[in-house]
C-alpha cells in the first residue's frame, strides 16, 4: 500500500479494505505515530457526531444490495442491470459484507435437509430447559 489517505484510514476503521489492506494499515500505524494521531482524530470526529456524506454513505453502506437482493441475484432473478451491478459491487469494488452475504446464502442454498433438520433438532434440545409450560 503506497501512501495511506484518510479515505483508507476512515475504510480501516470501518474494516472495509480487504485483508491485505488492513494488516498494511496496521502495519504503518504500529510503526508511525503521526498515523495513529490522524486515526484518533478521524474517531474522535465519529464520536463527536461530525460526518461528513461520504462516511455516512460508507458505514451505512448505502452501495450495497439488500440480502433478498443478493439471494435473487444468486437464484439469476434478477435483471441485467441489477445483475451487473451486483457483480460490479462484489467483484470489482470487492466488498467484503457483500461477498460474506453471498458465500453465507450460497451455502443455506447447498445445506440438506437433513442438515437443517439436524440443526433445528439442536437448537429445539439446546432450549427445551428454558420453555415454560402453559398454565
Amino acid at each position: 500500500m503506497p501512501r495511506i489517505t484518510q479515505s483508507d484510514l476512515q475504510a480501516y476503521l470501518d474494516e472495509a479494505l480487504p485483508p491485505d489492506e488492513m494488516a498494511a494499515v496496521e502495519a504503518e500505524l504500529r510503526s508511525r505515530p503521526d498515523l495513529l494521531r490522524q486515526l484518533a482524530l478521524i474517531n474522535g470526529r465519529r464520536d463527536a457526531g461530525v460526518h461528513s456524506v461520504g462516511e455516512i454513505w460508507r458505514r451505512l453502506r448505502l452501495s450495497c444490495p439488500p440480502r433478498p437482493q443478493l439471494g435473487s441475484h444468486l437464484l439469476g432473478a434478477l435483471d441485467e442491470g441489477q445483475a451487473a451491478y451486483i457483480d460490479f459491487h462484489v467483484r470489482i469494488v470487492g466488498c467484503r459484507y457483500c461477498q460474506a452475504n453471498l458465500e453465507d446464502l450460497r451455502r443455506q442454498q447447498d445445506e440438506t435437509a437433513e442438515t437443517v433438520k439436524t440443526r433445528r433438532t439442536k437448537y429445539f434440545q439446546s432450549t427445551a430447559g428454558h420453555l415454560r409450560k402453559k398454565s
